[in-house]
């Protein structure tokens, strides 16, 4: 299940990442400072919400690293 999970993760990144850019090229395309702001306001947090998924991803990625490595550790009784 983790691993269906974390490829929905990098499906989403993807469709951030290319939201991005659909908003760079609006921006570049407007004449209306304000709506030039507006679209590039929108890829940054398109931008930043990509980050948040990949860093979920990384989490994920850790979390299931360090899983085995758990029998390893002493027990506290």
């Amino acid at each position: 299940m983790g691993r269906v999970v974390l490829n929905n993760l990098s499906e989403q990144i993807r469709e951030c990442l290319q939201n991005a850019e659909n908003c760079a090229r609006k921006a570049a395309a407007q004449t209306d400072p304000k709506l030039k702001e507006d679209f590039l306001n929108l890829e940054q947090r398109w931008l930043f919400l990509a980050r948040s998924y990949e860093f979920a991803k990384r989490l994920g990625d850790f979390s299931d690293e360090a899983k085995p490595n758990t029998d390893k550790l002493p027990r506290a009784y």
